[in-house]
């Protein structure tokens, strides 16, 4: 099985530096739009079986599109909605900015995987839902091609907890731009990464662990 890991495109709530990790308030821009666009004719000719994406607007938007060039159906799950950053939904406050980068820091360098903002969402409530929904994607027969459209948060926290040759480290370095997508392929060790934004990955693993700290997920195999 082969999976697509797909960032959405630019919305109005980047631009305006305002959390919105929930309902449908801010499309995609221009911008947005033609990023989007520009994924959808990459993946032109892969036999996409099925699209998922998260509910909010940004991502429904961009699957939207992938789904009208690949002729593959669509399907909204909450499993790639964007962490929740709690009390601070729907604002641009500074101070909201500073948490949600300290609460980055003890997940990925401190290992602190119980840490949210305010009535947010934790690296292991993150897990909880995003880890059995793609546990339950391999365990279908077959070498389906699926994509899945989510969030830039969402997926820097969570692949290196299922790609076997993926760190946290790997991953934040790389970062993952609008409408950018990382492909992942099933294999009798677990998922490894084949591609990350256009650029070949090895086979070979980073040194594996539990914790977000030292990455190298296995939590999948």
């Amino acid at each position: 099985m082969r999976l697509y890991f797909v960032r959405h495109g630019e919305s109005t709530a980047n631009l305006r530096h305002e959390f919105s990790n929930s309902g449908c308030k801010h499309p995609l821009t221009e911008e947005g739009l033609a990023q989007a666009q520009a994924a959808a004719c990459e993946l032109a000719g892969v036999p996409v079986a099925r699209i998922y994406t998260s509910p909010v607007l940004r991502a429904v938007q961009t699957a939207e599109i992938l789904a009208a060039a690949l002729h593959a159906p669509l399907e909204v799950t909450e499993a790639l909605r964007e962490y929740s950053v709690g009390i601070y939904e729907g604002t641009t406050d500074p101070v909201g900015w500073e948490l949600h980068r300290q609460v980055q820091d003890d997940w990925h360098i401190h290992g602190r995987l119980d840490s949210k903002m305010p009535g947010g969402e934790s690296y292991r409530d993150l897990e909880r839902r995003f880890l059995p929904f793609v546990a339950g994607l391999l365990g279908e027969s077959g070498e389906q091609r699926l994509v899945l459209v989510g969030h830039g948060g969402l997926y820097l926290a969570m692949l290196p907890a299922i790609l076997r040759n993926i760190t946290p480290a790997f991953a934040w370095q790389q970062g993952l731009p609008y409408a950018g997508y990382v492909v992942a392929e099933s294999g009798p060790d677990g998922l490894c990464c084949r591609s990350w934004c256009g650029v070949a990955v090895g086979l070979e693993p980073w040194p594996q662990g539990r914790s977000a700290q030292s990455g190298g997920g296995n939590l999948l195999r």
